[in-house]
């Protein structure tokens, strides 16, 4: 399969599975929309890296690669579907009666954001949170860019970025709405200051279910 030669490694490949789907694991059955794989590929790039368990339903069952097409199409995905294209690491394993699995395993970008196009062609970055795959913040994607430029050299906050600071020390958190409301300046001026600290590492975008990113001191 694609010139890989299984290993061994049922108890590896059940060991992984009992840990569920997770910020750095996710199943993948049936493979046929590369797109959609490019969202998880730039999910795990923008966050700490991760490896999609192809073969694997999600439930957990151990069904077996189908075919070498899986692996085409997520080559593809990385490729063609992300920008820029990365690179994946391809393992197969074998185990036993249940089929071949194959872990394709991606790291963390050193230069973020990874993109990946929409079925519209236009191109969004991912962040991977728990077992999901969320558009990342727009704020959140111009702190990377700002942090890859290198424009963020540390110098002395200006009273915007400590007013940010200090609020969101104060309660230990804030959503960007509460920011807008706590902070006396300009919308922009505070988008600008929350770019500039994330790009700097002093704060960091957090997911939550009900409440959506918030910020909170690094």
């Amino acid at each position: 399969m694609k010139d890989l030669k299984p290993i061994r490694g049922r108890k590896y490949i059940l060991d992984l599975i009992s840990q569920g789907e997770h910020e750095r694991q996710d199943f993948k059955y049936a493979i046929s929309d590369a797109r959609k794989i490019a969202r998880s590929l730039s999910a795990f790039s923008n966050r700490n890296g991760g490896h999609l368990l192809v073969g694997v339903k999600d439930n957990g069952v151990i069904a077996g690669v189908r075919n070498e097409e899986d692996i085409f199409v997520i080559e593809q995905a990385a490729e063609l579907y992300c920008d820029p294209a990365i690179t994946i690491d391809f393992t197969a394993f074998n185990t036993g009666e249940s089929g071949i699995v194959i872990r394709a395993r991606v790291e963390s970008a050193i230069t973020k954001p990874v993109y990946a196009q929409e079925p519209d062609l236009s191109w969004r970055a991912y962040y991977r949170v728990a077992d999901e795959n969320i558009a990342a913040h727009p704020l959140m994607v111009r702190a990377w860019r700002m942090q890859a430029s290198d424009h963020s050299a540390l110098m002395s906050l200006d009273g915007v970025e400590n007013a940010l600071v200090s609020a969101i020390t104060e309660r230990g958190g804030v959503s960007i709405p509460d920011a807008m409301l706590l902070v006396p300046a300009s919308r922009r001026t505070i988008e600008a200051a929350i770019v500039r600290l994330a790009s700097l590492g002093i704060i960091t975008f957090t997911h939550h279910p009900r409440h959506g990113f918030t910020l909170t001191i690094s």
